[in-house]
C-alpha cells in the first residue's frame, strides 16, 4: 500500500511543528500509521462441561496451563480518512505446542506402556478486527473514539498421541472460525509532539455473526504508550489483554471453554 502526503497537508505541517504546544495537529498529520511487534504472552485456561447421565446431572471444572510464556507477532495499523475519521486494523496470533513424555514404562495387567510415550498438544488462536473510528470528542491533547467494524476469530486444536501398542496417531482435530461485528471505543492523549498514549477495548458476541452452534463472547483491551523519534519512525510498550469465553451444545450435553491471553507489548512504529 502507497500513502502519502498531499501537498496542501504540508504546508499545514510545518506550521504545526512550529508550535510545540500544538501536540495534537502534529499527531493528526499522520495519514498511516503501522506497528509491527509482539506480545509476551501468559495464558490462562477453563475447560467446563455439564451432561445428563441416567437422570442425574453431571458437570465439571477443570483449569489447565500451556506451558510458560512466549512472544507472538502483533500488528496495528491505522489509516486516517479525515481529522475525526479513522480506520483502524488489528491482528494477534497464539501457536502453542505441549507435549507430556513419560520418564518410565508402566505395565497393568496384559498391558504396557515403554518409556518415551507421549501426548502432544497443539493449539491456535487468531483474532483480526477492522473497524471505522469516529472521534466523537477531539481537542488538542486528547480525543475520544467510538468504533463499529467486524472482527475474524479462528481457534483449532490437535491431539497427537503415541502409548506404545494401545494408541498411536491423532485423537483430535477441532476447528472453529467466525466473522461477527464488533464495537469498541478509543481513548487518545498527546501529551506533547513526540508522545501518545492509547487505550482502546472492543467487544463481540458470537450471536452477532457465524460461530456455528458456539456461545459467548470475545473481549479485548489494552494501553500502548508511543514515542516518536523521528518524523517517521518511533517505538511502542504497553499492555494487552484478550478474553474468549464460549460454550458449545450439543445432544448429550454443554462444552465450555475460558481463555485468558494477556502481557506486555513492545515493537516498532512507522509513520507517514
Amino acid at each position: 500500500m502507497r500513502l502519502s502526503l498531499s501537498l496542501l497537508a504540508l504546508p499545514l505541517a510545518l506550521a504545526t511543528l512550529a508550535h510545540a504546544g500544538d501536540a495534537h495537529a502534529a499527531e493528526g498529520d499522520d495519514r498511516f500509521a503501522l506497528r509491527l511487534g509482539a506480545m509476551n504472552i501468559d495464558s490462562d485456561n477453563t475447560i467446563r462441561g455439564s451432561t445428563t447421565i441416567a437422570g442425574q446431572d453431571l458437570s465439571f471444572s477443570e483449569d489447565f496451563k500451556l506451558g510458560g510464556k512466549e512472544w507472538e507477532p502483533r500488528v496495528d495499523g491505522l489509516f486516517r480518512i479525515s481529522d475525526r475519521q479513522r480506520l483502524i486494523f488489528n491482528y494477534f496470533k497464539y501457536d502453542k505446542d505441549r507435549r507430556e513424555t513419560l520418564d518410565e514404562g508402566i505395565s497393568f495387567g496384559d498391558e504396557s506402556v515403554p518409556a518415551g510415550s507421549f501426548i502432544k498438544g497443539e493449539l491456535k488462536y487468531q483474532v483480526a478486527s477492522l473497524v471505522y473510528d469516529y472521534s466523537v470528542v477531539d481537542t488538542d491533547t486528547f480525543d475520544l473514539g467510538l468504533q463499529l467494524g467486524a472482527e475474524y476469530a479462528k481457534v483449532s486444536t490437535k491431539g497427537y498421541a503415541s502409548v506404545g501398542t494401545l494408541y498411536e496417531g491423532q485423537f483430535l482435530d477441532e476447528s472453529t472460525d467466525g466473522v461477527a461485528p464488533v464495537v469498541g471505543a478509543r481513548f487518545t492523549i498527546t501529551p506533547s509532539e513526540k508522545w501518545m498514549i492509547t487505550a482502546q477495548g472492543q467487544y463481540l458476541n458470537t450471536d452477532w455473526g457465524n460461530f456455528d452452534d458456539y456461545e459467548g463472547d470475545l473481549t479485548r483491551a489494552n494501553v500502548i504508550v508511543d514515542y516518536r523519534m523521528t518524523k517517521n519512525f518511533g517505538l511502542f510498550a504497553g499492555y494487552d489483554w484478550f478474553r474468549l469465553d464460549v460454550d458449545q451444545k450439543g445432544s448429550d450435553g454443554i462444552i465450555g471453554l475460558k481463555q485468558e491471553f494477556k502481557g506486555p507489548v513492545a515493537g516498532i512504529s512507522v509513520m507517514f
